[in-house]
């Protein structure tokens, strides 16, 4: 899925909207961050395209991701996106407020309910990304993930540790020559 812009929803396969600091933004340091602090907030709408899509670049094409049939014989309430799309869904609005992916040292969640999509139209996974401990020692944030479709949530547990700079970039013997 591509970032876009907090806009309305566009006609595209599948869109993200979100409200993450610009990658453009000083650096992200640690003691400037506060716990409960909200780093980033995204909408991602998601279709059977969205799906079609991820099934091709992933090699996953288990019919329970497009084949409704199939879905509701194994006990589901209709085709269902990929855990992983749903995943790497959820992470990207943090990806984009941090400006450098390489901040992110682990990453992991409980997927807790399936995420439906509907044959027509889409659905939309909101998430919220908030600071849910600091450890000054080593140097690290957690940061807990909230993803809910229709006010369900979709992943427990979902947490990211970050590693931001620890104080503010230096300027010592960076001086203008006399």
């Amino acid at each position: 899925m591509t970032a876009t812009p907090a806009t309305p929803s566009t006609p595209a396969a599948s869109a993200s909207s979100s409200t993450p600091a610009p990658s453009s933004a000083a650096p992200l340091v640690l003691a400037d961050l506060s716990i409960g602090q909200e780093l980033a907030r995204t909408q991602h709408e998601i279709t059977r395209d969205t799906l079609v899509r991820y099934a091709g670049a992933s090699g996953d094409f288990n019919p329970i991701h497009y084949n409704d049939t199939v879905a509701t014989e194994a006990g589901l309430p209709g085709v269902i996106a990929h855990g992983m799309l749903t995943m790497g869904s959820a992470i990207t609005g943090l990806l984009d407020a941090l400006g450098d992916p390489t901040l992110v040292r682990a990453y992991s969640v409980r997927f807790t309910n399936p995420v439906p999509v509907p044959a027509t139209g889409s659905v939309t996974l909101e998430v919220v990304a908030v600071v849910g401990a600091l450890d000054e020692s080593a140097g690290t944030a957690r940061v807990d993930i909230a993803a809910q479709v229709d006010g369900t949530k979709v992943l427990g547990r979902a947490r990211a540790t970050i590693a931001p700079s620890a104080a503010a970039p230096s300027t010592v013997g960076q001086g203008a020559a006399a």
